[in-house]
């Protein structure tokens, strides 16, 4: 078995963004300290300060890494409509996956060659390949990345609109009833339609703001 000297010798800086990844996601980022991060790949806390100077360089890496493994859809379809499409879900997709990065897209800028290349670069290229032209390529890129980060970060701490979570029908259930048993005269609108509020945080409610926002490009483009 390889003990801690062996380990550490191991150690490269793509590993500590990895571990450091990993506790973010299945935890939260305040859990990431040094201390906990080096425990977790075990080795000492100053170890790590040989690949980083502060936990703030790791939250940079992490944004760097995640941005860099953006899965660019297949270009099965290349209309205008499509690619839109294709991209939200996928931005969308890698927030679910990793959804510490919808905490650091709100509180750092990330200039990392590798987010820029994976996020960026090749997304507003891909957008200029299906007819967007220079500034409008720009800007609905922005309006992708803007829209899914804002219903990732909205959907987070409602799972009661994951359809893939096991237990999202007893939730939704659960709120239903919540809306449902509210004072009637208080609150009529939410009594009366309890079931559709519980659609908020749903993959339905994302396609149906996307179509919005796909007729809105398209109609400012002319495309």
């Amino acid at each position: 078995m390889a003990g801690p000297r062996s380990r550490a010798r191991a150690l490269t800086a793509e590993r500590i963004i990895e571990v450091a990844t990993r506790i973010c996601d299945e935890e939260d980022i305040e859990v990431l300290t040094i201390r906990r991060l080096a425990s977790d790949l075990g080795v000492g806390a100053m170890t790590l300060y040989s690949y980083f100077r502060s936990k703030e360089e790791i939250l940079d890496g992490i944004a760097d890494h995640v941005m860099g493994n953006f899965r660019l859809p297949t270009a099965e379809e290349t209309s205008p409509e499509a690619v839109v499409r294709a991209l939200a879900l996928a931005f969308l997709d890698m927030m679910r996956e990793h959804p510490s990065i919808v905490r650091l897209f709100s509180t750092r800028v990330s200039t990392g060659p590798q987010s820029m290349r994976g996020a960026f670069e090749a997304v507003i290229g891909r957008l200029r390949e299906a007819g967007f032209a220079d500034r409008e390529a720009v800007r609905v890129y922005g309006l992708i990345v803007q829209y899914s980060l804002g219903f990732a970060s909205y959907q987070a701490p409602r799972p009661w609109g994951k359809a893939d979570q096991p237990e999202a029908e007893e939730l939704r259930r659960r709120r239903r009833h919540f809306y449902a048993a509210l004072p009637r005269e208080d609150f009529p609108n939410m009594v009366e339609l309890a079931e559709d509020m519980t659609t908020l945080p749903s993959d339905e409610q994302f396609l149906f703001g996307l179509d919005c926002l796909i007729a809105g490009v398209l109609r400012q483009t002319g495309d």
